[in-house]
């Protein structure tokens, strides 16, 4: 396997500033393509800030300072002909709280496709096919595909998170990026949502922030542990919990702090 088939993201000596405090430092890593990575660290510690860098979200805070490298499938993200719009259909996002658009169901999973197809409108018998196939891959067609008209925003947290996933694999992402998408959802629903993260894994990269230490014990492939804007360490998730080889990250796991 080639280096840019192994690695979906890579960063190199990343730094990011808000301001004048300096939120990441020197961070080199290399996330492998397919698995579920969990990012993990005491509040504050800068893995949402990381998480963020991979799309370029953080930049639209203002105030914000970038060095360093990231490449998504071997490609700087920072190179000048980089389109964002690009570059947010190749890594999505879900974010801590469901989003979803206040318009139907079949009207979220259809909005990106209609935004990035410019050159001619998709038919409708297209459409139907990628939202019968996007609720599949999420689990919800059985639940949903007599409530396709329905507004999104009435369906249940769980669901609605579901259909936050379910908008973004019309557009083929490579990775995507989820900061604590279950912190919303009680025990059950985060069941669900962690059924469907590994049913996505293999087919799409997934990058995972969670405060829950069982949870990324459960769900993740390989752990990297962040404190105070630092990669402390980065290894298989069995290994980091039972023989972590950075005391700080021990203590951590052990809930001496954090």
């Amino acid at each position: 396997m080639s280096e840019t088939q192994k690695y979906s993201l890579e960063t190199n000596r990343l730094n990011l500033w808000y301001g004048n405090f300096q939120a990441l430092i020197n961070v080199s890593l290399k996330i492998k393509h397919g698995i579920i990575t969990g990012l993990i660290g005491p509040s504050g510690c800068g893995k949402s800030t990381l998480l963020r860098c991979f799309n370029r979200v953080n930049e639209r805070y203002g105030n914000v300072t970038t060095t360093g490298e990231i490449k998504i499938l071997d490609k700087n993200i920072y190179d000048p002909d980089v389109s964002l719009t690009e570059l947010r259909k190749a890594v999505g996002m879900v974010f801590q709280r469901p989003n979803p658009l206040p318009i139907s169901v079949y009207e979220n999973i259809v909005f990106g496709m209609r935004v990035h197809s410019e050159r001619k409108a998709l038919k409708k018998s297209q459409l139907d096919e990628i939202v019968e196939k996007s609720l599949q891959e999420v689990f919800l067609w059985k639940d949903l595909k007599d409530k396709l008209h329905t507004k999104a925003i009435s369906l249940q947290l769980e669901q609605q998170q579901k259909l936050c996933i379910a908008r973004l694999l019309p557009l083929k992402p490579e990775v995507i990026l989820m900061d604590e998408p279950c912190s919303a959802l009680d025990a059950e629903a985060t069941r669900g949502i962690e059924e469907l993260m590994f049913s996505l894994a293999g087919r799409y990269t997934i990058v995972i922030v969670t405060h829950n230490m069982a949870q990324a014990r459960r769900v993740s492939n390989e752990c990297i542990f962040m404190l105070l804007g630092e990669l402390m360490e980065h290894s298989p998730t069995v290994d980091m919990f039972l023989t972590p080889t950075n005391p700080k990250t021990a203590e951590y796991i052990e809930g001496r702090y954090g």
